[in-house]
């Protein structure tokens, strides 16, 4: 028996190192590519953005664009069948409902590691997921990073 799941593996990315290193520790530890689920959450944008407002950008060109970039770096396990949906909305609340949905059995995160004030205005999205997830929450510090 193991001590965490090895199916329906959720890994939300930033696209920053310390997610990619989460995705990639992750494919080290499952026999299957097919049982993690990617997901990368934007933030809503505005309707008075100029791109908006010009119509050069809308959430579907942002989602395609974010797709885009995800399959040139992980295509070889794109073709083993990992999942990856890009959603809009509040990080830590589209996370958390992602993984009911998909009966997720672990969500593996990364920590960046913010502290003080910057943590107190920005929150921190693997907090939230982990006071609110259904199922365990593996959050990953990165190397050298100082609790507190």
């Amino acid at each position: 028996m193991s001590l965490l799941p090895k199916n329906r593996i959720l890994v939300p990315i930033d696209f920053s190192e310390a997610s990619f290193q989460a995705l990639d520790e992750t494919l080290a530890f499952v026999d299957d590519p097919a049982q993690i689920y990617v997901v990368h959450v934007l933030v809503p944008i505005s309707p008075v953005e100029p791109g908006v407002i010009w119509a050069v950008i809308n959430d579907q060109t942002r989602k395609q664009n974010v797709e885009k970039v995800f399959d040139q770096k992980y295509q070889e396990f794109i073709d083993q069948g990992i999942h990856f949906d890009v959603l809009i909305g509040d990080a830590g609340t589209e996370i958390v409902n992602y993984a009911e949905k998909h009966n997720i059995e672990l969500i593996v995160i990364p920590s960046h590691g913010r502290t003080g004030l910057s943590r107190l205005l920005l929150g921190s999205v693997a907090e939230r997921v982990a006071r609110c997830s259904h199922c365990p929450v593996l959050i990953l510090r990165r190397h050298g990073e100082m609790l507190g």
